[in-house]
């Protein structure tokens, strides 16, 4: 049950901060869902670092630093996907 929880937030997360970064991002949906994972992994490093990891009620603080964790990754991996996709399509319209 774990796995399934954390592709949902992964997917939620990855979404949200598609939404927050202005402009498009091209990576598809399953890079999405990755990069919101990995954004909830490094938001829960970064909470258990400032010892908020376990409040009682809700954990907003966590949460926040989740969602900025999977901003900046959503970003930097878009940026990533688009580095490496226009090369493969400048190598194909060269031959």
């Amino acid at each position: 049950m774990g796995w399934l929880w954390a592709i949902i937030v992964g997917f939620v997360l990855g979404l949200l901060a598609k939404l927050i970064i202005p402009g498009k991002q091209h990576s598809p949906l399953w890079l999405t869902t990755i990069f919101g994972i990995l954004g909830a992994i490094v938001g829960n490093a970064l909470a258990r670092a400032f010892g908020i990891d376990e409040t009682s009620g809700i954990d907003w603080g966590r949460h926040a630093l989740q969602l900025a964790a999977a901003v900046v990754i959503v970003f930097l991996g878009d940026m990533a996907y688009m580095a490496v996709r226009g090369d493969k399509e400048q190598r194909r319209e060269r031959a």
